[in-house]
């Protein structure tokens, strides 16, 4: 199920990182992205009046500006606007309504989503400064709304009036769309062209589903196999002028697409290889918990011999260990090569994401698990699992009750997922274990499927 998106966009400086980090309930680098496998950080979520908003932090607009650097910043927020459900438009009421902050407001009308005009720096609870009431003359629909982003006031009432934009707010996930199916990637790795190919191979299109909330549209095929909805993420490129920073959006585009997946397919370029963004943008679907497919494209470009498939291979279960899961197709875009056999390989890694087992079949499971291979002791003490239940699909979730969570060493977690998968397959899916402690709150923490200290995350 999708999670709408809320983007906060305003002017540089106005607290923007600040009130993101509060929301989220911690510090985050928002700024550099790590190397590796972890999140882009200017992604987070949070949740309120039992409801999950997923949060969007972007760089300062500086509407009319020459600098290379925050003209890109600026591309960058203008993406999250046109993926966004909710705007929240943030100033500072220290500078007071400035031109900038004119010229943003009438940007931010033009893409008729809600905007909630937060004005940040009001530290003084029930004692608005003059300067606040400067922001009706934005002439907006919603109130303005008080915040101290650094002490936490006033963010209750910003999400409330965020829910409250999101009243009739449907996931537009709909049962007719099918399998939905994320293309991800790098610039030029072929995304579009696969979609096409999709299409060219299969003429019963049932039509072009523009997203609720999106300026993109989704194609939708309909073959022997079932309806699937491609949502391309291709639209990045025409940024191709703004050089090494085209990465950022890249990510930014494939967090959007991943949310509303239920399949993630990853191209890989062959004639360049896996590299570090292929990483990063690979580790999305795998955080988020989604089935995946990795798609080598452009094969037909490559000199090959007899160890050609191996080598390359190798090399991807290398960069992309967390992910041992995902199968790998070798095919072109350009020629059809091996295309028509992604159809069978969505549905069944789709399938696998969906898998419900019994109690009791678990547990059969795991009391073999144990009895091949002793869980471990620390200190003459001995870890005990009592039972298995499965909570929830895509990714099967899975929660292990024990005496002492710190004994469940990931080591133990990993074989036990193995024997899962030994029995049960759950071929392109990741699995979630969750390790509850008896006299455990309900509030358990989730172990990814991912070593401990990878991306220094856990």
């Amino acid at each position: 199920m999708s999670k709408p998106i809320i983007a906060i966009v305003g002017r540089p400086n106005v607290g923007k990182s600040t009130l993101f980090n509060k929301l989220i309930g911690e510090r985050r680098s928002i700024v550099e992205d790590t190397p590796g496998v972890t999140r882009d950080r200017i992604y987070g979520e949070t949740e309120w009046n039992g409801r999950v908003l997923s949060l969007i932090d972007t760089g300062g607009i500086e509407p009319k500006t020459d600098d290379i650097i925050l003209s890109q910043m600026k591309i960058q927020a203008e993406i999250a606007i046109e993926d966004a459900d909710v705007i929240i438009f943030m100033c500072d009421v220290r500078t007071g309504l400035t031109a900038a902050d004119r010229d943003i407001c009438v940007m931010l009308k033009k893409s008729g989503k809600p905007i909630i005009p937060c004005i940040n720096k009001c530290d003084r609870v029930g004692d608005l400064p003059f300067e606040f009431y400067e922001f009706y003359e934005l002439g907006l629909t919603i109130d303005p709304v008080a915040v101290s982003s650094i002490h936490g006031s006033g963010t209750g009432d910003l999400l409330d009036a965020c829910c409250e934009c999101l009243a009739d707010w449907e996931d537009d996930g709909d049962e007719h769309e099918g399998i939905r199916v994320a293309v991800i990637g790098k610039p030029n790795a072929g995304k579009s062209s696969i979609v096409n190919r999709f299409l060219g191979e299969n003429r019963m299109i049932v039509s072009s589903i523009a997203g609720t909330t999106r300026d993109a549209v989704d194609t939708q095929v309909v073959n022997d196999l079932g309806t699937f909805t491609f949502i391309d993420t291709a639209g990045i490129r025409r940024q191709s002028k703004i050089g090494d920073q085209i990465e950022k959006y890249s990510v930014l585009r494939a967090h959007m697409a991943v949310e509303r997946a239920d399949v993630c397919l990853i191209m890989i370029d062959a004639s360049v290889g896996i590299t570090e963004q292929d990483e990063k943008i690979a580790g999305i679907a795998h955080e988020a918990g989604k089935a995946s497919i990795i798609v080598v494209n452009k094969w037909d470009s490559i000199e090959k011999d007899n160890s050609t498939v191996k080598a390359f291979t190798d090399k991807i279960r290398t960069s992309l260990a967390y992910m041992p899961y995902a199968p790998i197709a070798f095919v072109s875009a350009k020629t059809g090569q091996r295309t028509e056999g992604l159809y069978d390989l969505i549905k069944e890694v789709y399938e696998s994401s969906h898998v419900r087992i019994s109690t009791g079949a678990l547990n059969d499971v795991l009391g073999e698990a144990m009895m091949r291979v002793q869980p471990p002791t620390d200190k003459g003490k001995r870890l005990k699992i009592y039972y298995m239940t499965q909570t929830q699909v895509a990714p099967p979730t899975f929660v292990l009750f024990c005496n002492v969570a710190e004994l469940f060493h990931f080591s133990y977690q990993r074989y036990i997922e193995n024997c899962l998968r030994e029995v049960y397959g759950f071929k392109g899916t990741p699995i979630k274990m969750v390790i509850k402690q008896k006299g455990d709150e309900p509030d358990i923490k989730v172990k990814r499927d991912k070593k401990k200290g990878e991306d220094g995350e856990e």
